[in-house]
């Protein structure tokens, strides 16, 4: 973004050979190398916090394996009854978007080519960029696998060119050493950051500075907030309010006393407010897996056999991490794709593979009453270091089924995760 006067008065670079001068003619082009691809904002280089997010990533890595797809419409996901996990740019042309169902996307694609999320890969290439981002600057707060904030305050003096330079080299050396692309968001705190990202993909360079955040803000919907999901837009603008200048009408104490902690968070954000840090270590607040049925069902003793091996691979998953969850989150989702989330606290936090089942079992039980679903999901969240937990002194069964579990997990580390499988998952 590049409000005001002319090239002329502003910070400009070229983003392929990083010259800082460039044709303020009408096409804008580097005066060094020929480049159309420059940026320029009064701005540019006094600013140093970026959102970093890889384009069409699980795609991008797809077509970069398979030169043959290059300008083929492609699609990640599951079966015809599975959703979209990402889709490539030339998909999205036709009206595919990530999380729709498959059946709708192939309808509105039927050529494209569906390929299986390969995890494995995504995430070999997820921690190529991240070491990438790190060797730019120690300040990355990853986001999830191709997506991170990094604060480059301090980086002039390391790299001779200023946060914008060594963000346009980053983007470089990403896309010729990793063949992927991603699109650069630069402002002065993380939300704006965040917005400015998507504002010009695929291979964007979006800048909001100081000066024009206000005016920037006003007219944009309150959904570009992050954290304002459905059900917080619709309460919002059941109170009049549907852009980001209409909570600039509304007092802090209001907000507050009609949305709790996020409606003061509204207010400060109304106006570019912002003042989260980068954190290099921020901890995981969730661990979930989930399954999408060949066929809608509504048997309970279907759906709980379902539910035992995704168990299974959130209590493995926090054992991995070390980690203990303080309570369980059963997902469900109807027929007609309408979502239930219902959570449960726990006594104690807990790896165990049989108390998460028995709490998500609980909560499938007082749901599971005739209506069918078409997948089924269990979380763990308010995570917490691992530990041995309190003693099991008065519950010697549970101190068994622990010892049971133990003894499990041992013999699939060597052998592998099929060497033992319980009666529940047959």
């Amino acid at each position: 973004m590049a409000r005001g006067a002319g090239m002329s008065k502003m910070a400009a670079l070229c983003r392929d050979c990083l010259a800082t001068k460039i044709d303020d003619g009408g096409e804008r082009r580097c005066t060094s190398c020929g480049s159309p691809r420059t940026v320029a904002h009064p701005e540019l280089h006094a600013l140093t916090i970026a959102h970093l997010d890889c384009d069409a990533f699980y795609a991008s890595v797809e077509k970069r394996d398979n030169p043959a797809l290059r300008d083929r419409p492609v699609i990640v996901g599951g079966g015809r009854r599975g959703v979209v996990a990402a889709c490539c740019y030339i998909a999205r042309m036709y009206g595919v978007r990530s999380a729709m169902p498959m059946f709708k996307a192939l309808a509105l694609c039927p050529d494209a080519t569906v390929i299986r999320p390969d995890m494995a890969k995504y995430t070999a290439a997820g921690r190529t960029v991240r070491v990438l981002m790190l060797e730019t600057t120690p300040l990355v707060e990853p986001v999830s696998i191709d997506e991170a904030f990094l604060d480059l305050s301090g980086t002039q003096s390391l790299h001779a060119i200023s946060a914008a330079a060594t963000l346009a080299r980053l983007a470089r050396r990403v896309e010729d050493e990793l063949g992927i692309t991603l699109s650069i968001g630069l402002s002065h705190n993380k939300f704006l950051a965040k917005l400015a990202s998507d504002l010009d993909k695929p291979r964007g360079f979006s800048v909001i500075g100081r000066a024009e955040t206000a005016d920037f803000l006003a007219h944009r919907h309150v959904r570009s907030i992050w954290g304002v999901g459905p059900a917080l837009e619709r309460r919002l603008a059941q109170d009049g309010i549907t852009r980001i200048r209409h909570l600039r009408d509304v007092d802090v104490r209001t907000l507050s006393a009609r949305y709790g902690a996020m409606g003061r968070r509204l207010a400060l954000l109304a106006w570019g407010e912002d003042d989260r840090k980068v954190e290099t270590d921020a901890p995981t607040k969730s661990i979930s897996a989930e399954t999408t049925f060949d066929r809608d069902t509504n048997d309970v003793r279907e759906l709980a056999q379902k539910l035992w091996p995704l168990c299974e691979t959130v209590s493995r998953r926090l054992k991995a991490s070390a980690l203990a969850a303080g309570g369980a989150t059963l997902k469900l989702k109807t027929a007609d794709f309408r979502i239930r989330t219902r959570h449960r606290r726990l006594v104690q936090p807990t790896q165990s593979t049989e108390t998460l089942y028995a709490a998500a079992l609980a909560l499938l039980k007082e749901e599971a009453l005739g209506t069918a679903f078409r997948l089924i999901g269990m979380g763990a969240d308010d995570l917490s270091a691992a530990g041995d937990g309190a003693p099991d002194l008065f519950d010697p069964e549970r101190a068994r089924d622990r010892r049971i579990e133990r003894a499990i997990d041992e013999v699939r580390a060597k052998h592998g995760q099929g060497a033992i499988i319980k009666g529940r998952a047959l």
